[in-house]
């Protein structure tokens, strides 16, 4: 340390060159930044700032004392502090590809965040707009989203629905049904559907169709529900002669000949719902028609009357817990490859939104809803067993 300084001490005076100033840049945590997102410190004045140090190196090169040992060691620091800037300058044009990477990054994300508010709004319109009311509650009933349908279904602005228990629309005879029914969906996975005597704001009682899909968080704990509620009481008094949904009591309407033109007198259909009510109903629409039904609730006891005998015609809801339908279309279809049988089969469902084209593609020979007319449901059958 000495001998460097001593060396120094005998160097002439060097001129003074300009010390290039860097540009006042205010103090942010993202000095580079501004809210835009573009680069405040200015390239040009950056590197100018390189050359200038680079013109006080070579200078310093004029002024080296021809002393072997001494001109070494300033060489040496002198080259060192060169590769230092060389090496600084490097690192800028890293930094300035780095940001320019920033940049085009957030402005994707920005296009992205525009997408989902897009899409968003999309699904909000169809959620507000469907023909059906839909609601979101939470785990006890309580109304935290309803859309427009809803609203007029019981008859109060879609605003004054937020923070009401749905229960309240629901007939007191059968509140406490309601009621069981929901402490239930905790342990519950599949969709439910059931039928409720409800009532408006100041209106008369109505049937209503309720679909209930129970939604989860990650502690597989109910969250809130996704209610969709339909009217059906037209549908019940044009199909129906009495106005009790008792399945033993009920006198369809007989098809018209032109619809079904051939008896259907001993024709043999296996129906699978895992719904009571839907087996009682439509078991009794066939059978005033000589269709003999055999009505399961799973696709197990569906396997096993397969093993006892083959139906004429299979008919099978979609949606069902443990096993669905097009489960057991898939085994229909294996156990109709090992024993050489051809089964017609058709896919009842209560969903409006459930896809024909799906189930068509899944090996279903027809699809109807669950709330179409008697006699298309009959017409159906009779299609399927080469009788209409």
């Amino acid at each position: 340390m000495g001998t460097h300084n001593k060396f120094l001490s005998c160097l002439p005076c060097l001129p003074c060159l300009p010390c290039p100033p860097f540009p006042s840049v205010p103090y942010s945590p993202f000095p580079y930044f501004e809210s835009t997102g573009k680069v405040i410190v200015n390239e040009y004045k950056f590197t100018k700032h390189i050359q200038i140090i680079r013109q006080q190196i070579e200078v310093l090169h004029k002024y080296i004392i021809p002393i072997p040992t001494q001109q070494q060691l300033l060489t040496e620091a002198i080259e060192e502090i060169a590769t230092s800037f060389e090496n600084i300058q490097l690192l800028e044009e890293q930094r300035e590809a780095n940001l320019e990477l920033m940049q085009a990054i957030q402005e994707e994300l920005l296009e992205q965040n525009e997408d989902l508010v897009v899409e968003g709004q999309h699904y909000y319109d169809l959620f507000n707009f469907a023909p059906d009311a839909y609601l979101l509650t939470n785990a006890q009933g309580i109304i935290l989203k309803a859309n427009r349908a809803a609203a007029t279904l019981f008859n109060m602005l879609q605003q004054f629905l937020i923070g009401k228990p749905l229960a309240n629309f629901v007939c007191e005879t059968e509140r406490s049904v309601f009621r069981t029914k929901l402490n239930q969906l905790s342990d519950i996975d599949s969709v439910q559907e059931w039928e409720m005597s409800m009532r408006p704001l100041n209106g008369q009682n109505f049937d209503a169709w309720l679909m209930v899909t129970p939604m989860r968080d990650l502690s597989k704990e109910v969250v809130s529900l996704q209610i969709s509620i339909r009217d059906i009481t037209q549908y019940k008094q044009v199909n129906l002669q009495q106005p009790q949904y008792s399945a033993t009591e009920l006198v369809l309407p007989e098809a018209a000949p032109a619809q079904i033109p051939h008896s259907l007198d001993g024709l043999q259909v296996l129906f699978v719902d895992d719904e009571a009510d839907a087996r009682e109903f439509i078991s009794v629409v066939l059978e005033q028609h000589g269709i003999s039904v055999t009505a399961v609730a799973s696709v197990a006891e569906a396997l096993l009357e397969l093993e006892r005998s083959r139906p004429d015609v299979i008919i099978s809801d979609i949606r069902m817990p443990d096993e669905d339908g097009y489960s057991l279309i898939r085994k229909i279809k294996a156990l109709e490859a090992e024993k050489g049988w051809q089964i017609p089969t058709a896919a009842l469902t209560a969903y409006l939104a459930e896809d024909r084209a799906k189930a068509i593609k899944a090996g279903f020979q027809s699809h109807l809803h669950k709330l179409a007319a008697p006699t298309e449901l009959i017409a159906m059958v009779a299609q399927l067993a080469g009788r209409g």
